[in-house]
């Protein structure tokens, strides 16, 4: 009996969505919603790993955990005909992650390059969340038996061991799986990543060589999705540049970050492809192409930041959207915990 496909969607309600959250993600979840039964999940456990300083304490975290379930909204996300929730409403995301904890192994979790680069020289002082972090993500995902995940370039790694995970926990338990009558042996699904478009990682605005992030000091390395029609074009017009004109063939962007990044915010806003973006502006200079691509912004995202100060001007209404999709959720959730804890041997309530 073949999986039902079902996408599953995670984001960090860390603050400052921007542009590279909208083109990494959010605006792959819209599309996916037309074509695949999707889960969006605001994944709150998930922010709490590392210092208050980084997730703000409690009352940013429900300010942020509301605002990126108003940028889903507003980006054109319909929460009543797939699921959007907060991760913390749903239990069966702690409990599965501690059977998890119990199937992979400390060499896996070494292994991952973000929690290094996350945790720094300090390693000792690093939470436990934040090292057994791809633990609870390989969680959220198969507790709803997930068999895609769009994911960002910096996160492929953690869905490699949410595979391992799944994998594992398939051998570990296969007798008792086959005695459940669950997929000719497969309980979980190894999950398929999903890394579409020309823009899947958007660099700094000030440096192309850097991830763009919320926590460069600097708030012109970023467009965010709260800025307005002037402060985005403002930006995108002091974006780094280099003096050459812009090259007529994508071979030529290869030594240039700036150009290379500007030329992809371009392409992925307008769904075109770099090297058709590059037939029109090529040759040219930067100041023109500047000007077309914060015209294609302003257009493009100025809407977004609107309804999301609309929306988050009603928090009765985002919690209700919420809770709603936290109910249905859980439904899907608590038949995998059920069969999750069948298949361990734990007793528990029917």
């Amino acid at each position: 009996m073949p999986f039902v496909e079902r996408v599953f969607s995670g984001v960090q309600p860390t603050g400052n969505l921007h542009l590279g959250n909208y083109l990494g993600a959010i605006v792959n979840f819209v599309k996916m919603q037309e074509t695949h039964s999707c889960i969006y999940c605001v994944v709150d456990m998930h922010a709490i790993t590392q210092g208050v300083d980084v997730w703000g304490g409690p009352a940013e975290l429900t300010r942020n955990t509301r605002e990126v379930t108003a940028a889903f909204i507003a980006a054109g996300i319909d929460p009543k005909k797939h699921i959007v929730f907060n991760q913390s409403q749903v239990s069966g995301h702690a409990e599965l992650a501690w059977i998890f904890n119990c199937v992979a192994r400390m060499g896996w979790l070494g292994r991952m390059t973000q929690f290094k680069e996350k945790a720094g020289k300090d390693r000792e002082n690093a939470s436990v969340g934040l090292f057994d972090y791809p633990v609870l993500m390989a969680a959220d995902i198969l507790l709803y038996r997930a068999t895609h995940v769009p994911v960002g370039e910096d996160q492929k790694q953690h869905l490699e061991l949410s595979r391992d995970i799944a994998q594992k926990f398939n051998n570990d338990f296969a007798d008792s799986i086959r005695a459940q009558g669950a997929n000719d042996g497969l309980f979980f699904p190894l999950p398929e990543p999903l890394i579409t478009g020309p823009a899947t990682r958007v660099m700094s605005l000030r440096d192309g060589t850097k991830k763009m992030s919320k926590s460069d000091a600097s708030d012109n390395s970023r467009i965010n999705l709260t800025d307005d029609a002037d402060t985005i074009a403002q930006k995108i017009r002091k974006a780094k540049t280099d003096p050459e004109p812009l090259p007529t063939e994508e071979k030529g962007l290869e030594a240039r970050p700036e150009a290379d990044n500007l030329v992809g915010i371009f392409a992925a806003l307008s769904g075109r492809s770099k090297a058709d973006v590059l037939r029109e502006f090529g040759g040219g200079q930067f100041s023109s192409f500047k000007n077309a691509l914060a015209e294609l912004c302003v257009t493009k995202l100025a809407p977004i930041a609107g309804e999301m100060k609309r929306l988050v001007a009603d928090p009765g209404h985002i919690d209700a959207i919420l809770n709603d999709g936290s109910d249905r959720a859980r439904a899907l959730a608590d038949e995998t915990m059920k069969l999750s804890k069948d298949i361990v041997g734990f007793i528990h309530r029917r």
